[in-house]
């Protein structure tokens, strides 16, 4: 089986060879660099300007946790210097194949150098052994913490210099400028969320762990690892609810909301949509960080 898939890979190199030939270029004097993610786009635009051209792996709407390229995206990334990972499930079972197929592409690991926080169940009676049966695993979702993607703006500028060492002026100078709006935009968002009575927020997927750190917040997650809860343990969330007065459930466009929806029903509440994927990455978090503050005011008893 894997034989097959890598020789099938090998196959789709040599038709994007010959696509490429035969295919008109297009701004071919532009760098073709790949990202995982939507809001890594935002990322690197921000470091190279207008100097790269910029796909995304996993196209909106889809779930990194399990995506899978197309034949398409396969073809394009055969054009690519350079592919910027962050560390999403996907990418652990396809950068092998990425680079098996296209030796000469660059990867780029941008969240290098972050300290990875293990994905915690809050199951109140099995806290004890979910969160120590669970610490090997670590929460991805290193984009949603500008603090942390200051480090990603880095290693994305360490990446660009290697793949285009013409660009350095450029690329140093969009860096700094980017770091600048970081530290800009995380006094924003401590401004919009200082205060206020609770600091606990309620999501359907674990999503926003280092946003919460970062600015003294509590995530409760109801499912873990795209697991849905069982009926006890469900119970068990809605009784959480009803303790910590929570009335909105926040959900995110990639996965169902229908026990999320069987939550805000019982507490008589609402569900509310944070994106953690959006493309417009930095108004994305100001507006996240607006709705978390609503709400932690609005549930504090």
């Amino acid at each position: 089986m894997k034989r097959t898939g890598i020789a099938l890979l090998r196959i789709l190199t040599a038709v994007a060879a010959c696509l490429a030939s035969a295919l008109p270029c297009l701004a071919e004097d532009k760098p073709v660099v790949f990202a995982s993610i939507l809001p890594q786009r935002y990322f690197l635009e921000k470091v190279a300007g207008d100097r790269v051209r910029v796909s995304v792996m996993v196209e909106p709407g889809a779930n990194p946790a399990v995506y899978e390229p197309k034949p398409s995206q396969m073809v394009a990334l055969s054009r690519a210097k350079a592919y910027f990972a962050v560390g999403v499930p996907f990418e652990k079972a396809w950068l092998p194949k990425f680079t098996e197929s296209h030796p000469d592409l660059l990867v780029v690991s941008t969240q290098d150098g972050i300290e990875k926080i293990p994905m915690k169940a809050h199951h109140h009676e099995e806290d004890h052994a979910s969160h120590h049966s669970r610490e090997g695993i670590k929460d991805p979702h290193v984009w949603l913490s500008p603090p942390l993607v200051k480090i990603q703006a880095r290693n994305i500028l360490e990446g660009l210099l290697k793949a285009d060492p013409a660009g350095e002026e450029t690329y140093r100078a969009n860096c700094q400028a980017f770091l600048e709006e970081l530290d800009e935009l995380d006094a924003e968002i401590r401004d919009i969320l200082q205060g206020g009575g609770g600091r606990s927020f309620m999501v359907f997927h674990p999503a926003w762990g280092y946003f919460a750190r970062a600015y003294g917040l509590e995530q409760i997650p109801v499912e873990l690892e795209g697991k849905e809860p069982k009926p006890s343990q469900l119970q068990e969330f809605i009784r959480l609810a009803r303790e910590r007065e929570i009335r909105v459930i926040f959900v995110q466009p990639q996965f169902s909301t229908l026990t999320a929806e069987a939550v805000a029903k019982a507490v008589q509440g609402r569900i509310a949509v944070v994106d953690p994927l959006a493309e417009d990455w930095a108004d994305n978090l100001l507006e996240a960080a607006k709705r978390f503050k609503e709400v932690v005011s609005e549930d504090s008893p």
